[in-house]
Formats: structure tokens, C-alpha cells, sequence
């Protein structure tokens, strides 16, 4: 079956409560509370977004969201009541696109998902760009989501590339935070060590040294700017 949101979180009552909420508002949802329920219903059903908890018992949500990158590139969002810095970072350079501290709001975690998914849907629906953008030592390539850098195929996640594409497409003009956020995810809830973590893996990828690095420049205070010299 089709779900649009699966919830991943050991505590019962917070998965139901959560479960039974997106679907009065017709977000077609289900839950499980296990490592093991939650890789088994993902195996038998179709779903397009993933709620998941860091705790799961005896196992670990970020084990599982590596398990599930192995094959597919579904949105991540985290739910935990941990708020150390060390898993925030971990939850996203692991594969995770957002994280959302317990306890949330389950209105705006409603309006998060429903963004989401209307971009996952629209992007779903995108025909692919025959024309690939140059720009000095770097390709944009629109058909399989990658960048070559001095010709060199590196493979980009969907929101990399969004976001490359995005700074690319406004290059030597400074974009604050909210622009990327409302251009880029599409979200307005986004926080600012999502965006830096997503900054972090682009600088790796295209910069000869990310720690000083030649084209996304951080403007202290505002936002980014992908800087070319014409």
C-alpha cells in the first residue's frame, strides 16, 4: 500500500497521537515502534516520508536511516527528545533532511510534512533539463542530480543539488537564510544547522578546500554567496 508518512518512535503514545492527527488531516499515515516493525513495513509498502525517532529500544534510529539510504532518497525527518549538537550533526550527515526536537508542535510538524511532500511530489514530477550548466571547473548535470567538478561525476543528494543549483543560478549575489529556506526547501521551519550541514557537504564536494573554500562564501550574519570572478 501507499502511505504518505510512516512514524518510526518507540514511545506508543506519541506515535499514534501523531499517526492518528495526519490523518484527519488526510496525510495517509501508519507507525511502528521497532527497528525490525519499521524495516519490515517499509519492505511491504510504499511510503514517501519518514518520521524517525534516534531511540528506538535496543536499536538506533540512525542505524536504520542508514539502512534505509542504502536504497532509497525519501525524506528523513528526525523526532528526538536529544538536543546535543553531536546528534544533529550526526542525524543529518548521515542522510537525515531535517531534525525536530521533542516535544513539537503537531501542527507545525503537520505543516512541515505537508510541505515536504508537495515538493517531494512536484520534484517526482520534473522532466529532466537536457542543458547542463558550466561555470568554470564545475558542471551542473540536470539528468542524474550530480556535479562534475574538473570533470569528475560526484553524485549529489536531492537537497544538495537544490541547493547548488539555487546558489549557482543566483551566483555573486548574497541570499540570506530565509531566501534558501523558502526557495530552497520550500519550508519556512527549516533550522540554521540544516542549512550549515548541507553548506558543510557542498564545500566538500566542489571545493578544493572546504575549510577555505573558492566559491560558497559565508556571508556572517545574512546568509551565502556563490562567489564567481567574471
Amino acid at each position: 500500500m501507499k502511505y504518505n508518512c510512516l512514524i518510526i518512535d518507540d514511545e506508543i503514545s506519541i506515535a499514534e497521537t501523531t499517526c492518528d492527527y495526519f490523518n484527519m488531516f488526510d496525510i495517509k499515515s501508519a507507525y511502528a515502534t521497532s527497528y525490525e516493525e519499521g524495516i519490515k513495513f517499509l519492505s511491504e509498502n510504499d511510503v514517501s516520508l519518514l518520521l524517525l525517532d534516534i531511540n528506538l529500544g535496543e536499536s538506533s534510529g540512525f542505524e536504520l536511516c542508514k539502512k534505509v539510504r542504502e536504497t532509497s532518497n525519501m525524506p528523513i525527518l528526525f523526532i528526538s527528545a536529544r538536543t546535543s549538537d553531536d546528534d544533529v550533526l550526526t542525524a543529518l550527515n548521515i542522510g537525515g533532511d531535517d531534525y525536530i526536537k521533542k516535544p513539537y508542535s503537531l501542527n507545525i510538524l503537520l505543516a512541515k510534512v505537508k510541505a515536504i511532500l508537495k515538493r517531494y511530489t512536484s520534484d517526482s514530477n520534473l522532466v529532466t533539463c537536457s542543458t547542463n550548466l558550466k561555470l568554470q571547473n564545475l558542471e551542473l548535470d540536470y539528468n542524474y542530480h550530480q556535479v562534475l567538478v574538473n570533470s569528475k561525476p560526484i553524485k549529489l543528494k536531492e537537497m544538495e543539488f537544490r541547493l547548488l543549483s539555487y546558489l549557482i543560478e543566483n551566483k555573486n549575489r548574497v541570499l540570506s537564510k530565509d531566501e534558501l529556506f523558502e526557495n530552497v526547501w520550500k519550508d519556512t521551519f527549516i533550522s540554521d544547522g540544516t542549512l550549515n550541514v548541507h553548506i558543510r557537504r557542498l564545500r566538500e564536494k566542489i571545493e578544493a578546500n572546504a575549510n577555505s573554500p573558492t566559491y560558497i562564501k559565508t556571508v556572517w550574519g545574512i546568509g551565502y554567496v556563490f562567489e564567481v570572478k567574471e
